[in-house]
């Protein structure tokens, strides 16, 4: 676990953290996929990335997809897509090939299986799972993280790669990779920022009775390695021994 001053420390360590793994992973492979997430903290680190790794990364050998998308259509305020699109994609040299969006304008179930066989198609796969390089994932407030909602536990344990997903607050559906496919990946980061996650963090990590209820303490180490960023405000309640 690391524990930064502020949401943009976290991002500079984590941008800086991705060149390491990036250059690792490139000496042995022809391409490095990673999966990433939507909200503040990632646009941050997008910004970040584009304002300081623009040269620094090979963008052509680099394979994004995304965690989770809203069923909105790429020019709507609330698309991960778009957001990534405006504060990293359009400012690398990254060739289009390499850029595996979820369809969020398309039908629901429909696209969840068409980025099933994008998965299938462009990673390898281990233990019949799609396997990335790096997944970087958020939290919410209720403990969510990607679109696994505490009321749709069963989408951490589907045999699908992908499923249709819905906000309980809203109703709005999100197609979402599955509780597997997440945990089968090499290197899993949560990158978690602001003091209204703090209640739920200290619970997750400290194993509170009930904790198991959230969907983000499901995400495991078994297969590769997991890592927390945090910043002070979402670490404020947690014990000395985990600070």
């Amino acid at each position: 676990m690391k524990i930064f001053e502020t949401p943009q420390d976290l991002a500079d360590s984590m941008a800086s953290e991705l060149k390491k793994i990036f250059d690792v992973v490139l000496l042995k492979k022809s391409k490095v996929s990673i999966a990433i997430s939507g909200g503040n903290t990632p646009k941050l680190l997008f910004q970040t990335l584009a304002d300081n790794y623009k040269n620094k990364i090979e963008w052509a050998r680099v394979n994004i997809f995304w965690v989770d998308e809203r069923c909105v259509p790429p020019e709507s305020d609330e698309s991960n897509f778009g957001m990534t699109y405006k504060s990293l994609l359009s400012e690398i040299n990254i060739p289009e090939r390499n850029i595996h969006q979820i369809e969020g304008e398309n039908i629901p179930y429909d696209e969840a299986e068409r980025y099933a066989g994008v998965l299938r198609n462009n990673l390898r796969l281990n233990n019949n799972l799609p396997q990335f390089d790096i997944i970087l994932l958020g939290m919410g407030d209720d403990g969510h993280t990607a679109s696994i909602f505490p009321d749709q536990m069963y989408l951490l344990n589907s045999d699908n790669y992908c499923e249709v997903a819905m906000n309980p607050y809203t109703g709005q559906k999100r197609i979402t990779l599955t509780g597997k496919v997440i945990n089968n990946s090499d290197r899993i980061y949560f990158m978690i920022t602001g003091k209204n996650k703090a209640k739920v963090l200290k619970e997750i990590l400290e194993k509170e009775n009930g904790y198991m209820k959230y969907p983000a303490s499901h995400i495991s180490e078994d297969k590769g390695q997991l890592k927390w960023y945090i910043d002070k405000d979402a670490a404020a309640l947690l014990n000395n021994d985990h600070v």
